[in-house]
């Protein structure tokens, strides 16, 4: 019988081992490799490097920028989309009828992520785009601009994007671990006579924690690639003047557009550490506070 047993589970685990080593860890350690070459795209042997390429990237002004750019949307993207979901969560939480603007909210889940950039280019369009229109509407044409074209706010109009096509899943997110929260927390609160916001920062936030810090992990990766959104909506792309380049994109143009997939793998294995040390360091913290709540 025991014998049966594992001849059982080696048949079940065994195939779906073999299929991750080949197509998830295998096309890792090819990258990994290839970043410490000058493979540039063409069959025929690729010349080891070393660590030259990652030397290149210190000094790489361009991917600076990148670099630069994308630290400020992990700064800017999910704090934001974070703190409007558990805000609107909150609100949505006491009022009758929540499940119509929960499917509002929810909406841009249903678009993918070109299909918005393309929307919001047309918005941000510096003739007939909608914002400038209302803008002019309203008597305030004077804050009329090329937004995307503007080196100051080229980042935040995309960072607006990032915003408004996340929050409505992270509201509905939010809202579905608020209200797993017992409601005999909030009558005690309130017998307390603690007031909306006390309710809020005393009872709520720390028992949704654990999904905050979920969003925020899945919000961050987002932040660090911003590939989409830049690619289709700015001017270059990653202008104007390198205000929108992100890691990302000069990947993607290193790669195929110069054909140095070397120095192109050696990004994304960057790009993959930044992920990794951004997901342990947030999971950790959250461990961290469990423990000390404990």
């Amino acid at each position: 019988m025991r014998h049966g047993r594992w001849r059982f589970l080696a048949g079940a685990l065994v195939p779906a081992l073999v299929l991750h080593v080949v197509f998830v860890l295998s096309p890792y350690a090819q990258a990994f490799y290839l970043s410490l070459t000058d493979w540039t795209g063409v069959a025929g042997e690729a010349r080891l490097v070393g660590a030259g390429n990652y030397a290149r990237l210190a000094g790489d002004g361009l991917f600076l920028d990148a670099v630069r750019n994308n630290a400020l949307l992990l700064a800017v993207v999910p704090l934001v989309t974070i703190a409007l979901g558990l805000v609107l969560a909150g609100l949505l939480r006491s009022r009758r009828g929540a499940g119509g603007y929960q499917i509002v909210y929810f909406f841009p889940q249903l678009l993918s992520l070109v299909v918005i950039a393309v929307l919001w280019g047309f918005v941000y369009n510096p003739n007939t785009g909608l914002l400038n229109s209302g803008l002019r509407a309203v008597g305030l044409g004077g804050l009329a601009r090329s937004w995307l074209a503007d080196p100051v706010f080229a980042l935040p109009a995309v960072m607006a994007v990032l915003v408004w096509s996340s929050v409505g899943f992270y509201v509905v997110l939010f809202l579905a671990a608020i209200d797993a929260i017992p409601g005999e927390l909030y009558e005690a609160a309130k017998l307390d006579g603690a007031g909306a916001w006390t309710t809020f920062w005393r009872v709520t936030l720390p028992l949704v924690r654990e999904t905050v810090q979920v969003a925020f992990v899945y919000l961050g990766i987002a932040a660090l690639d911003g590939f989409a959104v830049v690619q289709v909506m700015t001017v270059g792309p990653g202008g104007p003047d390198g205000a929108t380049e992100v890691i990302g994109l000069s990947l993607y143009r290193t790669a195929f557009t110069y054909g140095k997939f070397g120095y192109a793998s050696a990004m994304g294995v960057a790009l993959f550490f930044a992920t990794l040390t951004l997901a342990v360091l947030a999971l950790r913290a959250g461990r961290r506070e469990r423990l000390e709540l404990a």
